[in-house]
């Protein structure tokens, strides 16, 4: 979405943000109904930055980083200016209503222009330094539109965010060789006799099988961790990030039922699977 010249209304601006959400979906919708009504236009807003810094990273023609630049200063006049695009409009409302610090922002743009100068990732601590640009600054902007920004559960919250990238990350191999980014740290590529080549040709062997069975048991890992958070919440907000940790969960449970072949098709959940999750999510 580019910017615009003609400075749009705030109820326009969050408008703009709302078509954006409910037109993108990831495993489930960001808007749905564990959202508390008054939080959704808030949630859309996040929601929209988050969208727009990665489409600028990952899909954007011309400079990037240029781009990205431009982006971060417009961002800047959210905490003392007028921001001219109209998602950034929509945000300074609720980075103002929520006492939402520049950092997450800061930090998820620059992951973006680390997706430009950095395709590989050399050892599993150089990948969690990328998570905790990339994912980490998410859970951190949905705890504080909860009001519940602790620095526990900020913690806790990042467990989670990695997990739930790494778990993109191994959905996502094939897709990502194809755009020259491997997140496979190279250490363990190397730990489990399974090379670049094997990888660049899609090559599912037992040494891959041994790969992704370490990469997934330590994924799990971080879920479990991450669990801890729910008994800090409460009502709707615990039942969505349950319904995003268990929906992490049941990807890599996917990425096994395929026995690892993530190569001939993205392992992903049916509507049926979802709904199952969101039941059990509620009942919890």
């Amino acid at each position: 979405m580019a910017a615009t010249t003609t400075r749009v209304t705030v109820d326009e601006a969050f408008a703009c943000c709302e078509r954006l959400a409910r037109s993108h979906y990831e495993n489930f919708s960001v808007l749905s109904w564990l959202v508390p009504r008054e939080l959704r236009p808030h949630v859309a807003s996040v929601y929209a930055f988050c969208r727009q810094t990665d489409d600028l990273g990952d899909e954007a023609q011309g400079d990037r980083l240029a781009l990205l630049d431009n982006w971060e200063s417009d961002l800047r006049r959210c905490y003392g200016g007028q921001p001219d695009h109209p998602i950034l409009i929509a945000l300074q409302q609720t980075i103002q209503r929520f006492h939402i610090p520049p950092e997450p922002f800061l930090r998820l743009i620059e992951a973006n222009r680390m997706d430009q100068r950095q395709q590989l990732y050399p050892t599993y601590a150089d990948l969690l330094n990328y998570c905790e640009y990339s994912a980490n600054p998410v859970g951190h902007m949905y705890l504080y539109l909860a009001g519940m920004a602790t620095p526990d559960r900020l913690r806790l919250a990042d467990y989670t965010c990695t997990a739930l990238q790494l778990t993109n990350f191994w959905q996502d191999i094939r897709v990502d060789a194809a755009k020259g980014r491997i997140y496979l740290p190279l250490e363990d590529l190397e730990r489990f006799g399974y090379c670049r080549d094997d990888l660049a040709g899609g090559k599912v062997n037992a040494a891959f099988i041994s790969l992704m069975q370490f990469e997934i048991a330590r994924t799990r890992d971080l879920f479990a961790a991450g669990l801890a958070l729910l008994d800090t919440l409460h009502g709707r907000l615990r039942r969505a990030v349950m319904l995003f940790s268990l929906g992490g969960m049941a990807i890599l449970d996917a990425i096994e039922a395929v026995r690892y072949d993530v190569f001939a098709r993205r392992p992903s959940l049916s509507s049926w699977q979802k709904i199952q999750l969101m039941v059990k999510a509620v009942r919890s």
